[in-house]
């Protein structure tokens, strides 16, 4: 089976306390997202369903809001959102401990 890059961008809630920068200054994830390259056999639709496996095997369910593609990345961008309207310490410290992702802001 054939597979091609794509770029998983995730949004996730703030958290009540927000994790803080390397500064001490609180964290708008609105503003930011957890990105990864991953190789997937085809490009999800919008609504579906996502899991990404975190490297200490916590798993971290989303859904797909967009695929777009970047002629400058040479690959689709797919922007995913956190199912749950918060995440736990616990889920957020997966992402943030997992050298696969990285938090980078919107725009970068």
């Amino acid at each position: 089976m054939t597979t091609m890059p794509v770029e998983v961008r995730l949004r996730v809630p703030n958290m009540k306390v927000r994790a803080l920068d390397e500064s001490g200054y609180p964290i708008d994830h609105s503003a930011m997202r957890f990105r990864r390259v991953m190789e997937l056999p085809r490009v999800p639709k919008p609504e579906e369903p996502m899991e990404f496996t975190t490297s200490s095997g916590r798993v971290i369910q989303a859904r797909v809001v967009r695929a777009d593609w970047s002629e400058s990345r040479g690959m689709f961008l797919v922007s995913c959102q956190y199912v749950n309207r918060s995440i736990t310490a616990e889920e957020y410290g997966a992402l943030k401990d997992d050298p696969a992702w990285e938090l980078k802001h919107l725009l970068e």
